[in-house]
């Protein structure tokens, strides 16, 4: 598999031009099978990948691609991968980022499950693009890929079955992919900041992951946000089937 590097919880993949990307295979499930490689990708900006880099993308099987940014650009990305865009975090609702803003909560999962409670519409949006998606591996990204893409990932994962502990383990790995981009992009390393919020509030990334899914049940929130019974079966379907 010259493209991956697919150990335990280091799913990885060096697509040139993109840092903070892996496949959410492998994930152990509740009822002892694992999430199928190839189904679910996220990553950050793919904007940045070069050709090389969406070669890859094509050959690691990416077919569709989920934008959750407000705004986006033109890119190198072949004509055969289908682009769908959702902004996942509707910053015109004042009201909810001035709260996440001053509870400090963003850049965090301390806000995700606030933001799941107050933006079902958004999160629906997303869950059924991925249903829908046509054959082919789905990519899932925002800017850093740590953020929304975060919060998306914890709830497809948590509706595929995917554990706690797999799930918190794959946000964490963000901390160590994000550090190599802050520097190619020449922006400030968030690192210490992240952590020391998680300090002041008393808790950590991990534990951060555990609260927001600590009785979270992602197909009840999915269909009593409205998403359509037979999208949910077949985004279970997709996230687990091998």
């Amino acid at each position: 598999m010259p493209l991956d590097e697919k150990g335990p919880f280091v799913p990885h993949l060096s697509w040139e031009g993109c840092h903070n990307t892996r496949d959410l295979g492998g994930l152990p499930l509740h009822d002892g099978g694992q999430t199928p490689f190839g189904a679910l990708i996220r990553s950050d900006n793919p904007e940045r990948l070069t050709a090389a880099g969406w070669a890859a993308a094509v050959a690691h099987g990416v077919r569709t691609v989920v934008d959750l940014r407000e705004v986006s650009r033109l890119d190198l990305r072949p004509a055969d991968v289908t682009t769908v865009r959702i902004d996942l975090d509707d910053m015109a609702d004042e009201v909810i980022w001035n709260h996440i803003r001053d509870n400090e909560l963003d850049g965090t999962p301390l806000y995700y499950r606030y933001f799941l409670e107050a933006k079902p519409a958004q999160c629906v949006a997303v869950a059924t693009a991925v249903a829908r998606a046509p054959e082919g591996g789905v990519l899932i990204h925002c800017e850093l890929g740590r953020d929304r893409t975060g919060l998306i990932a914890m709830l497809l994962l948590s509706l595929a079955g995917v554990t706690p502990e797999a799930i918190a383990e794959d946000y964490a790995l963000s901390t160590l992919r994000l550090v190599p981009l802050y520097a190619a992009w020449g922006i400030a390393d968030q690192t210490a900041e992240i952590e020391q919020i998680l300090r002041t509030k008393g808790t950590t990334l991990r534990a951060a992951v555990y609260d927001a899914l600590d009785g979270f049940d992602a197909e009840k929130y999915l269909l009593a946000a409205g998403m359509d019974p037979a999208d949910v079966t077949a985004l279970k379907t997709r996230l687990t089937r091998p």
